[in-house]
């Protein structure tokens, strides 16, 4: 007889003590503790920056933006540099002034990415100054410090500065050939990026010569936005005026990232006009609560259509 090719899902672990089995998660997952960490599989929490300021720049930090930096405070008034990467794709440094540097994208991640994140930060806020960071396992086989939302100051602004270059990587050192060759390859990657000034969390960016692209991480839940958007394809007010094409849109860590193709000639303040126009239709066809007509389903699905998910 042929083996079944289910799964077994592993054994329920014990609840630890004075953990409640039907109280949520600790994860921040939103499910009971039992169907969560307590059931032996922790699945992915969706949306791990929610809480902090900025959510949504802090998934395009991660996901989409090449250089960026942002001044976080921790809860005891620590300021700390968030950078979009380090190098090597490092978690954390501590420079020997003491400036802490904090990277977003990691080499690997584990079902919280608020977690790895955080972890990283702990363990450089107890890093001597100009040590190596040691935050010990990150990743797959989870991250054992706290997530940012317990570490983090939440009333503190997030501004995001786009970056040309990773020369912020060296501010203040005395670096040599080969971190300068590093610097220089690093540099190569770079595509040619723009946060849009009074608009949260979009960014134009240039990848070649013959088009340009706008990717906006939105703040609304997945199933409100996608009506929202349907009921301006339907009435064919989905795009940013001449020459520009909705393309489709990612999901990021919980969030809809809308992609618009734009033209590579026009330079990216000149988008901000059209895309304060599109927000102020957006909002206004979040504010509708009738069931969608025919024509607006119709939209929906094609919209569907062309959602990636980037894991």
């Amino acid at each position: 007889m042929a083996k079944s090719a289910t799964r077994k899902r592993p054994a329920a672990t014990a609840a630890a003590e004075g953990i409640n089995p039907k109280a949520p998660c600790s994860c921040g997952s939103g499910r009971r503790y039992k169907h969560c960490h307590g059931s032996g599989y922790a699945p992915p929490v969706a949306r791990p920056f929610e809480g902090l300021p900025g959510e949504a720049d802090w998934v395009a930090l991660r996901e989409l933006v090449p250089a960026a930096t942002a001044t976080l405070r921790t809860a005891d008034g620590r300021e700390v540099t968030l950078a979009s990467v380090l190098p090597g794709g490092t978690p954390a440094l501590v420079r020997a002034n003491g400036e802490i540097l904090l990277g977003v994208q990691l080499q690997t991640s584990s079902d919280d990415v608020s977690r790895d994140i955080g972890t990283a930060l702990a363990a450089a806020l107890e890093a001597p100054k100009g040590a190596p960071v040691d935050p010990g396992p990150i990743g797959a086989a989870g991250s054992a410090g706290p997530r940012l939302q317990e570490i983090l100051d939440l009333g503190a602004p997030f501004e995001v500065t786009v970056r040309d270059d990773f020369a912020f990587w060296l501010e203040g050192t005395d670096p040599g050939a080969a971190a300068l060759a590093g610097l220089e390859h690093a540099n190569e990657a770079i595509l040619p990026t723009v946060r849009l000034p009074g608009l949260d969390a979009a960014y134009w960016v240039r990848p070649g010569n013959e088009r340009a692209h706008l990717r906006w991480v939105r703040p609304e839940p997945e199933e409100r936005l996608l009506d929202a958007l349907a009921r301006l394809g339907a009435a064919e007010q989905l795009t940013l005026g001449e020459g520009t094409r909705y393309a489709g849109a990612f999901r990021a860590l919980g969030l809809v990232v809308p992609v618009w193709d734009l033209p590579a000639d026009i330079p990216a303040e000149e988008w901000v006009g059209p895309a304060t126009e599109f927000q102020s239709r957006l909002e206004q066809a979040l504010t509708v609560a009738e069931p969608l007509t025919s024509d607006e389903r119709r939209s929906r699905a094609g919209l569907l259509s062309r959602q990636v998910t980037l894991r």
